[in-house]
């Protein structure tokens, strides 16, 4: 597994790490035993970095987590984790007292006296800009609550907002071959500023995976039936907010050129990302050990060709350029 350093973040993060959003909820049930084969696959893989947040599952993400860990004590595992949705989305419920409380309920789920990492999640646009928030998070730092923090954001603009940010470790953001924009100025900016780039939603909740067709369903409790239109968050975050039959078409196209060079339409969607200049790992989610394992292997694909990457943008510019490049 290759890994990637950030100066902000000061230590290696495998190129891979482990979406944990499927083993709290929203993704159909998975059973705790099922859960840390999953951890234990990943681990075997050379995973270092597992993602999480306190709204997984209502905390069973982190306390599963944090189980795994206990039971595993000698692993160098880094945790991110999130906070802030479990209050209405409000910027004045942004303070140091929800702070406090937040990162507390975490510590516990977790296990842990300091978070390694912890990210803002997706709050609102005018959280990016409060002086208050980012002194209230450097508080925390101090405090010994948390090692270090970042942002998880919808949108380019809040990216580069947080990232101007001296304190900011880290930005995760959408971004896979069906959401381009972040190439075009988060990536450089972080790499300017030395923040780690976290990549989320890199296979657009199965889409790239090629494995779907227009007649797929998915379980009633699976955030791809019951947030097709954004009715529980924003709709980006399920298949990237792309038209899922124009994306399951897309798809068609995306696992021949990963054909092309020998990989499957997962690997290769994941290599893709992992070998970009700026990001520094890529969460997949994974609910089985099959695919936790064909995840990790693409931390140690060869190089791609420059004509996969152009490969990439065409079928980008052909379907979905004009629906999604604006709106975040």
């Amino acid at each position: 597994m290759d890994t990637r350093n950030a100066a902000r973040i000061g230590r290696d993060f495998s190129v891979i790490g482990l979406g944990t959003w499927q083993l709290g909820a929203d993704w159909g049930d998975v059973s705790e035993a099922d859960a840390h084969a999953v951890l234990d696959a990943s681990v075997a893989e050379g995973v270092t970095v597992f993602d999480t947040a306190d709204v997984y599952g209502d905390g069973r993400s982190e306390q599963i987590i944090g189980g795994y860990l206990a039971l595993n004590p000698d692993l160098d595992i880094v945790v991110a984790t999130k906070m802030g949705r479990r209050e209405a989305q409000d910027a004045a419920n942004f303070t140091l007292a929800k702070f406090r409380e937040w990162t507390d309920r975490s510590r516990a789920n977790l296990r842990v006296d300091t978070l390694d990492l912890v990210q803002l999640h997706c709050p609102p646009t005018a959280v990016f800009t409060s002086d208050e928030v980012y002194d209230a998070l450097d508080t925390l730092v101090a405090e010994g609550a948390i090692a270090r923090y970042g942002v998880s954001v919808e949108r380019v603009d809040e990216a580069l907002a947080a990232i101007a940010r001296p304190g900011i470790a880290s930005v995760q953001i959408i971004l896979n071959a069906f959401r381009l924009k972040p190439l075009e100025a988060v990536l450089p900016a972080a790499v300017d500023a030395g923040v780690a780039v976290i990549t989320r939603v890199p296979l657009a909740s199965g889409l790239l995976s090629g494995k779907y067709s227009r007649d797929t369903t998915f379980a009633a409790n699976d955030h791809r039936t019951f947030n097709r239109q954004g009715e529980a968050f924003d709709v980006g975050e399920t298949f990237s907010g792309v038209d899922f039959e124009q994306g399951v078409a897309a798809a068609q196209e995306f696992s021949a050129l990963a054909a092309s060079v020998g990989l499957t339409p997962s690997v290769a969607a994941l290599a893709w990302l992992a070998q970009l200049d700026g990001v520094t790992t890529v969460i997949p989610g994974a609910r089985s050990v099959d695919q936790a394992r064909a995840n990790a292997s693409a931390g140690s694909v060869p190089g791609l060709p420059a004509n996969f990457s152009t490969g990439v943008a065409e079928i980008y510019d052909r379907y979905f350029r004009e629906a999604v490049h604006g709106r975040w």
